[in-house]
């Protein structure tokens, strides 16, 4: 009988075979209803939780996997998954860093091109046949500065195709400063803010980094300002974006991410001139789905031969 992963999130069929072919057999539970109405027969069989970040796995859904031994986050993120709870019944807990990283910088540098040339709002316009009234003057790119929130792999890449393809200057925060980063450290989101043309969004979710942009750093980008977000929803304040763009207090917005997704706030579906929106899609391409399932597939292999796993969480 093949190993039981619960998996909390779709998986393409091909994938599902290539599960299959190493010895796993997928059940799904979708939905926060499957998950907590699970038949005790199939609790009792699960032995692996597959999850991504942002649905993670609550410290009642552990508890009521008697034989859960490893749960293993899709990508980088784990910010929802109760780590203590997991450390309590000596479960191991891994997740996907790096396996995503080249597709979210690529989404990202598509986010700063498109609200800055205003693409989502010229498209809509002229299929509205309004040609010669959209040909307003768009804003250019090349050589402003960007100022990135979290420079690990993911915000080094994005610093690398912008200061290599668009000789933009690189500012950043982090918790601390990176020695030897050819960048320019700022100590706080607002003084990186106040400095930058684009600041963007590049750090972990979780409690430490909630609401961590929020009116005072927006106010600090300025009139002039755009704000990419392809990390968290829970990073940035919502509303302050939504005020600073029906203000007109920032230039703009391109935002993968929102909290609470997949809801978007009413406030936002209006706006059009300086907002772009997709649907947490930054990490997502052929080559990052190969990478993050192999990378699954190969830590559950290494966790139920007794073997070390690839890529354990933090102090998991």
């Amino acid at each position: 009988m093949n190993t039981m992963v619960l998996s909390y999130i779709p998986v393409d069929k091909k994938f599902i075979t290539y599960y299959q072919e190493a010895g796993f057999e997928i059940h799904f539970a979708l939905t926060p209803q499957e998950r907590d109405t699970l038949a005790p027969e199939l609790l009792d069989r699960v032995r692996a939780v597959l999850t991504i970040g942002t649905i993670g796995i609550t410290r009642e859904q552990i508890e009521a996997l008697p034989n859960l031994e490893i749960i293993c986050a899709q990508g980088v993120g784990y910010e929802r998954i109760d780590l203590a709870a997991a450390r309590a019944k000596n479960i191991q807990v891994t997740h996907g860093p790096n396996t995503n990283s080249s597709a979210v910088a690529d989404h990202t540098v598509a986010l700063m091109l498109a609200i800055t040339r205003e693409i989502a709002y010229f498209d809509h316009r002229t299929r509205q046949g309004e040609w010669a009234k959209a040909r307003n003057i768009p804003a250019g790119m090349f050589g402003k500065k960007l100022g990135i929130i979290g420079m690990g792999n993911i915000g080094g890449l994005i610093a690398k195709r912008c200061a290599g393809g668009f000789e933009m200057p690189i500012g950043y925060f982090n918790r601390r400063e990176i020695a030897e980063s050819p960048y320019h450290y700022f100590d706080s989101p607002q003084s990186l803010a106040q400095w930058a043309d684009y600041l963007v969004v590049a750090t972990p979710g979780g409690k430490d980094t909630l609401k961590l942009v929020d009116a005072e750093v927006l106010h600090a980008l300025g009139p002039a300002g755009y704000l990419i977000n392809i990390a968290r929803g829970s990073v940035v304040d919502t509303q302050a974006v939504i005020e600073s763009l029906q203000n007109n207090t920032i230039a703009g917005a391109a935002l993968d991410v929102l909290d609470g997704e997949p809801d978007v706030p009413d406030q936002m579906i209006g706006i059009r001139h300086n907002l772009v929106l997709t649907p947490h899609v930054a990490g997502r391409s052929p080559e990052a789905m190969h990478n993050m399932v192999q990378l699954v597939v190969e830590n559950l292999r290494a966790h139920f031969r007794g073997e070390t796993v690839k890529t354990p969480v933090p102090n998991s």
